[in-house]
């Protein structure tokens, strides 16, 4: 069944959205038709409504169905999604264990919302609520009952409001800043642009001692500087960090486009990709997922940037959980110095963890006077990636307090020339 939130919503698809059946119309129909059929059927009901706001966006909504696909797609039972945000799944009793193991997993998604914490106290209504068609039928048949009326005359006053007059759109402002009517301008412009000369691969290579490098994985990436010299070559792409954050959301869906696209073997091998936990999230990740070998996922990293973990802790945890199930491994990217203290890859339950190289760490402390050293082995030397090493120093330094991982524009340049030595060098850069 397709539903009504598997894409993000524009108008037009409200608009669209009116004519279609809702969740709980289709609930309601398909009650209608299990009246003769009650034994060994069970329902439970998913208040994701009761979460707070922050907890029942889409994203947290996809993940929460996401997690029945594997008992749909066996034909154990049949999910309807509410406008409330609520979920319904009847499934058949067989199915039980399963979905009880469903359940344990949403009951760890929400754990630290209210609606978990004070779950059944007091006359609240519980988070979950179970039914056996056999003897609730009835009951389980009036509240469907009351949910599609309450839905239709929703619909109805939706679509006696006016129409809202679109708004003039100004002029853009000259000068470096860019606007949002600059950031709208760019994104039609990369909807139609072919970025494939944009994207770029950096190695992440093992290094260990004086032997040669030997990649593991390829970071792809478009070129900021590249995109900004092309469409706006005046313009300051991150005067804005609001604005930015659009923008590299914007990139990160037309990233994982191309790399559908590609019938090379650009995605084939070890891999990572920049992304925003809102693009993690969204379906067009979900489509990317598709379109990935389930023996693959476990070579392919997703780099998600600091500043958007701890911006939402709460979003974070799903979208890390959703990678962990698909079999991806995360690494947190764009870990400085000032930092790293508060960066504990165990606690985060991630892979990875990314650090920006700066020639003050070879005074050894951290600016809470930590040994660097000592931060390394508590991280796991095979776990962390020195980044940005632009010159040998980097490296001496990497090794000596363990590191073993390193990338940048220095060890892009001892792959080439260990490629050219055997031979082998294929014009990457």
């Amino acid at each position: 069944m397709t539903l009504p939130y598997d894409r993000p919503v524009s108008e037009r698809q409200k608009e669209i959205a009116q004519y279609l059946p809702a969740g709980e119309t289709l609930l309601l129909e398909y009650l209608h038709k299990l009246e003769r059929h009650r034994q060994g059927r069970r329902a439970v009901l998913v208040r994701l409504s009761s979460l707070l706001p922050i907890n029942r966006r889409d994203q947290h909504i996809r993940i929460a169905v996401a997690t029945f696909d594997p008992l749909i797609k066996q034909l154990k039972g049949q999910i309807f999604a509410l406008n409330n945000a609520d979920l319904i799944f009847v499934f058949k009793e067989m199915a039980l264990h399963d979905v009880e193991g469903v359940i344990v997993k949403l009951r760890f998604m929400f754990s630290d919302d209210p609606a978990m914490v004070d779950e059944g106290v007091g006359n609240k209504p519980g988070f979950f609520e179970w039914f056996l068609l056999e003897r609730d039928y009835d009951s389980l048949l009036h509240m469907a009952q009351r949910l599609a009326s309450d839905e239709d005359q929703r619909r109805t006053q939706e679509s006696a409001k006016p129409a809202v007059g679109q708004t003039v759109r100004r002029q853009p402002t000259r000068g470096d800043a860019l606007t949002a009517e600059m950031l709208g301008k760019l994104e039609d412009a990369l909807s139609r642009a072919d970025l494939a000369n944009m994207l770029r691969r950096q190695a992440v290579c093992a290094i260990i001692g004086q032997t040669e490098p030997q990649p593991v994985f390829y970071e792809l990436f478009i070129s900021i500087a590249d995109l900004r010299e092309t469409l706006l070559p005046n313009v300051n792409l991150a005067s804005s960090p609001w604005l930015f954050q659009q923008l590299t959301e914007t990139l990160d869906r037309r990233v994982l486009s191309l790399l559908n696209k590609h019938d090379d073997r650009t995605v084939a091998g070890d891999i990572s990709i920049n992304l925003n936990i809102q693009t993690l999230l969204s379906p067009d990740f979900l489509v990317f997922d598709d379109n990935i070998k389930t023996s693959m996922r476990g070579t392919q990293v997703l780099e998600l940037q600091k500043v958007d973990i701890f911006a939402d802790l709460g979003s974070f945890l799903f979208a890390r959980d959703f990678a962990h199930d698909r079999g991806y491994r995360i690494c947190i990217d764009g870990v400085n110095m000032e930092s790293l203290p508060f960066v504990d890859r165990t606690r985060l339950g991630i892979d990875l963890v990314k650090i920006v190289w700066d020639p003050a760490m070879t005074a050894g402390t951290l600016p809470n006077g930590a040994p660097i050293e000592d931060y390394i082995h508590r991280c796991g030397p095979s776990r962390s990636i020195l980044c940005r090493c632009d010159g040998q120093e980097a490296i001496d330094f990497g090794q000596s307090v363990g590191i073993t991982l390193f990338q940048g524009r220095h060890v892009e340049g001892l792959l080439a020339t260990s490629q050219k030595q055997r031979g082998l060098f294929s014009g990457r850069r």
